[in-house]
């Protein structure tokens, strides 16, 4: 690093240092500039030095050493106050508002001393002439840490009664304070209406909205705001974390995490930065971050985690208890140093509240990869039991557990299984007669699934000899089933043999009801069917679908027109339509199909049983998506949604959610997408799906959330996802697809050179590819950021490249595009006007040279309009290289040269007619502003009343009109002030 010889290069050093991440290397640095300026023995030049000192402090971790250089700075202008300019002298004077705050965030410091320090604030701002808004402010302050409430409220009418002045907080700064007394206060609609115009972007500052972002979040959660809250975080964590000053504001965001169940997340959010459990500069903050952790780790020790092992300080290994029990000790023996200093028990009081608070919001879902907590005891929703058992709060019997059971089953509840597994516990030890025995068998049998083949063969020995011989060969039907879904559909065919042709003979001599011999139907059918779905058997296809149609059309004719009330048989028929449904899938024939799902959900339904409707009409939405009817397919997905309800596992939820994001996207509803994209996110996690499918939901999200122009929680979002995105799994395709759109969310918040990493890795993949436009886009928007990221050579490279990819995609469009960028980069460059020059000439060429071979008249109308900008950008960038380079006298020719491709884009413009108003008239101002700079009024005044005349007809709500009317009269009011127009 070089010596610093003189004012102009320490200033440079100063500034440089100010874009450095805040911490203590830039803290450092500041401390070696005021050595370096103390050497040149000018007087401002230390005074300069040391306010930069005060800056880098104060937006850092070590504000506790601000007081030393402030209190050299204040006995400078006091011995010579002629030695500060204005600009220094007014930074003197708004430094004191950081003392005063600082001061108090330091229990060290007597309260005596900082009321004297706010008395002596008021005196010198009174002797400067400011205004008392900000020492108000300052008081206001002061009453509000201590808990005098009375004075509280008077400095804050006194505060917003006061003029605002050069002395006042910005805006932004004072909205948060008073958003934030008001959320104290109990207030929180009242603190989001004031902080309103922050959040909106409406006034910002170094610091906000970062804080009030922060600031917001319990509000909205205790206001069931949750989706701004969600948005919120998102947001306002991205701009916090790399910002070492801003501990209070990421410990909102730690306990964000604590009161809406994300746990796992706030885990994360203490490994970003150990350092915050150990910074000492700042006691208050400091307090205010262990109380979060606090509350986090009791969350967790609820959970039942207090043995897991979490980020702490460094140095050894922490749990989740021994890090609440350090982290309490340490935050309420700060609150009792400031509650000792200040004389009332105020901080102790608010410490403790914060520590105490229970969560908000059982599971918030934030669509974010997360690494799940090993086994959370989250409080699950209450089983279904008999009435009885609730009512009285005794063990229920087994007489009682059976009649539940038998209820449940008979109308086929999704908890039935649940039901006869407890009757399975309660009858150890009990003599029961077969016929329960069989029972509990039998759906023990269905729980166990593929396994169950052996428990359905002993519930039917246990059914014939409790004299149930139908339901005997309807378990028999059932073992046979499950053989085939374990593959071994032959056997499984050979085994309903039997029982098929026992059931028919028993149902036609009256042995067995319509429910027993409909269900070994069943079973036969659903046989049939898995032969139809394995597809590779020895049997013809058609012979297969043949036998399989006409099983479901005997389970049909069977059950037709008796189901009645019998929910058992009204399930039949439509599980027998729903199969006919597949069927026709298997023949080609979509809408037959399609029609078939709708009817068996509806069956469904109509019986009272719409949790059974769910897959169908899931398969129907994909049908209707494959027809082309989005609506229909939408329809569906909301329906088997609602039909599901509770009963729904977490990855059929997760499931239906993203088909539903995917309908709606493509409908172009990106809000409503995004809602069903992070549910799914949500539920893929809670099933342990989240790499799988879950990262697609993400990915959706992202996409969604950027098209509503959400750039930071897309952000956000898209960079969660990468990680679990795969080639193997998700495509090239995918990752590219969502590099691209990270680097537009960068771009838009103005990381550029973020943007250009994603641009430039998506183009390495994409350059693999056969088909080179995606690869030449993603190129030239990598370009485009490295340009904006101050890296011209870089940005020069990645255009030449994006360059020829265009040519040889003979994309004429592209190729210009990317000469013209690598012109304007080359006049940024020493020397580099004539390569601009002859990089916008080669554009004007291959614009010309295109035109030249054009085969249809939309292509030249394009490559007419390319060439017309291209003439006026050649223009701008001429009387920019003239003006930069003034002073080789060669302004005139230059302004001439500028001009003529003025006049030249006016001319290509107006070939295309109506279609090119705008860019028409916008040419011609240029050309007249260069007229008029040239000395030739008439010629620019005509110009000008040529742009009127174009707009005589436009609209009133016409903006672009009104702005080109309203330059052509400026430059006719101009112009006016040249003798040979006011001759004419």
């Amino acid at each position: 690093m070089s010596e610093i010889t003189d004012f102009d290069a320490l200033r440079r050093a100063m500034a440089e240092n100010s874009e450095q991440p805040e911490g203590p290397a830039r803290n450092a640095r500041a401390e070696q500039l005021l050595a370096e300026a103390e050497r040149l023995n000018v007087p401002l030049a230390v005074i300069e030095a040391l306010g930069h000192q005060l800056k880098v402090y104060n937006y850092s971790s070590e504000k506790d050493k601000m007081f030393v250089p402030f209190a050299r700075l204040l006995r400078m202008w006091d011995e010579r106050p002629e030695d500060f300019d204005e600009y220094e002298t007014h930074s003197l004077h708004w430094v004191f508002k950081w003392m005063s705050a600082g001061m108090l965030g330091q229990p060290h410091v007597p309260l005596a001393s900082v009321e004297k320090w706010l008395g002596e604030m008021e005196h010198r701002y009174r002797l400067a002439g400011h205004s008392e808004r900000a020492v108000r402010s300052a008081e206001f302050s002061v009453a509000a840490h201590v808990g005098d409430l009375d004075r509280a409220e008077r400095a804050y009418a006194a505060w917003l009664a006061a003029d605002r002045d050069a002395m006042a907080d910005c805006h932004a700064c004072e909205l948060h304070g008073q958003g934030a007394w008001q959320a104290q206060r109990g207030r929180d609609a009242e603190a989001l209406r004031l902080w309103a115009p922050v959040l909106d972007g409406e006034f910002t500052c170094a610091h906000e909205p970062h804080t009030v972002l922060a600031s917001s979040l319990a509000p909205l959660l205790r206001l069931g705001r949750l989706d701004e809250a969600r948005a919120h975080h998102l947001r306002g964590f991205r701009l916090v974390r790399g910002m070492e000053s801003m501990r209070g504001a990421y410990a909102d965001h730690v306990e964000f995490c604590a009161l809406t169940g994300n746990e796992a997340r706030g885990l994360e959010l203490l490994a970003e930065r150990p350092a915050y459990f150990t910074d000492t500069g700042h006691p208050r903050s400091l307090m205010d971050f262990l109380s979060v952790v606090v509350l986090l780790m009791d969350r967790l020790t609820g959970l039942g985690l207090g043995d897991q092992r979490v980020p702490g300080p460094a140095g050894r290994a922490w749990t989740a208890r021994e890090l609440a029990a350090h982290a309490r000790g340490e935050a309420l023996a700060l609150a009792d140093r400031f509650d000792r200093r200040n004389g009332t028990p105020a901080v102790g009081e608010r410490v403790r509240a914060r520590m105490d608070r229970r969560p908000l919001v059982e599971r918030l879902a934030l669509g974010l990869r997360s690494e799940r907590l090993a086994h959370p005891v989250r409080p699950a929703a209450p089983a279904a039991g008999p009435p009885a058992a609730a009512a009285t709060g005794a063990e229920p019997d087994l007489a009682a557990l059976l009649a539940e059971a038998r209820r449940l089953s008979d109308t086929l509840q999704p908890n039935a299984v649940e039901a006869w597994a407890a009757v399975a516990r309660a009858a150890r030890g009990t003599g029961l007669d077969a016929r329960d025995r069989a029972e509990i068998a039998d759906h023990e049998a269905m729980e166990r699934g593929p396994e169950g083949a052996a428990l359905f063969e002993r519930a039917a020995e246990l059914y014939a000899e409790a004299g149930d011989p139908g339901e005997a060969l309807a378990a028999r039907a059932r073992a046979a089933y499950v053989r085939a879904l374990t593959g071994h559909v032959d056997e499984a065919v050979a085994a309903v043999a039997a029982p098929y042709d026992e059931v028919l003979a028993l149902y036609a001599e009256d042995g067995t009801g319509v429910r027993q011999t409909a269900s070994v139907l069943m079973g036969r059918a659903r046989i049939m069917m898995r032969r139809v779905h394995e597809g590779d058997g020895p049997v013809a296809r058609e012979t297969v679908l043949a036998e399989a149609e006409a099983a479901v059309r005997e389970v049909q004719a069977l059950v037709g027109g008796r189901t009645g009330d019998d929910v058992r048989l009204a399930s039949r028929a439509a599980e027998a339509r729903a199969m006919l449904a597949e069927l026709a899938v298997h023949h080609g024939d979509v809408e037959q199909a399609a029609e078939l799902f709708a009817g068996a959900a509806a069956a469904y339904v109509g019986a009272g049983l719409p949790w059974f409707a769910v897959e169908y009409e899931a398969r129907l939405a994909g049908l209707a998506q494959h027809l082309g009817d989005t609506a229909e397919a939408e329809r569906a997905l909301r329906a088997a949604l609602a039909h599901g309800g509770p009963h729904l596992e977490a990855t059929g939820r997760a499931q239906l959610h993203l088909q539903l994001a995917e309908v709606l996207g493509g409908r172009g509803r990106s809000a409503e997408a995004a809602e069903h994209a992070l549910e799914a996110a949500h539920w893929a996690d809670e099933a342990g799906e989240g790499p799988t499918f879950g990262v697609w939901a993400r990915h959706l999200l992202g996409g969604f959330l950027l098209r509503q122009e959400r750039w930071a929680e897309a952000a956000e979002v898209l960079e969660s996802a990468l990680p679990d995105l795969s080639a193997e799994t998700h495509g090239d395709g995918a990752i590219v697809q969502t590099q691209w759109w990270l680097g537009d969310c960068l771009s838009e918040l103005g990381e550029h050179r973020a943007a250009a990493e994603r641009r430039l890795q998506a183009a390495e993949i994409a350059r693999h590819w056969p088909e080179q436009h995606d690869h030449a886009t993603l190129a030239h928007l990598a370009a485009e950021s490295l340009g904006h990221a101050g890296l011209p050579a870089e940005a020069d490279r990645a255009y030449a490249r994006a360059g020829e990819l265009w040519r040889s995609l003979d994309n004429v469009h592209g190729l210009v595009r990317s000469l013209r960028a690598r012109a304007w980069l080359a006049l940024r460059t020493d020397d580099g006007t004539e390569a601009a020059r002859e990089l916008m000439a080669a554009a004007v060429h291959e614009c010309e040279s295109a035109l030249s071979t054009a085969a249809d008249e939309e292509s030249r109308q394009r490559l007419t309009g390319e060439l017309g900008h291209t003439h006026r950008q050649f223009g701008d960038l001429l009387a920019r290289s003239s003006a930069e380079d003034a002073e080789d006298g060669s302004i005139q020719a230059a302004f001439e040269e500028a001009l003529t491709e003025m006049e030249e884009a006016v001319s290509v413009f107006a070939a295309l007619g109506a279609d090119a108003r705008h860019a028409r008239t916008g040419a011609e101002l240029a050309a007249g502003w260069l007229a008029a700079d040239l000395g030739r009024g008439t010629e620019a005044a005509a110009r000008a009343h040529a742009v009127l005349e174009a707009y005589a007809d436009a609209a009133e709500d016409d903006e672009a009109a009104r702005e080109r009317r309203a330059e052509a009269e400026q430059m006719l009011r101009v112009v006016l002030e040249v003798p040979e127009v006011r001759e004419e």
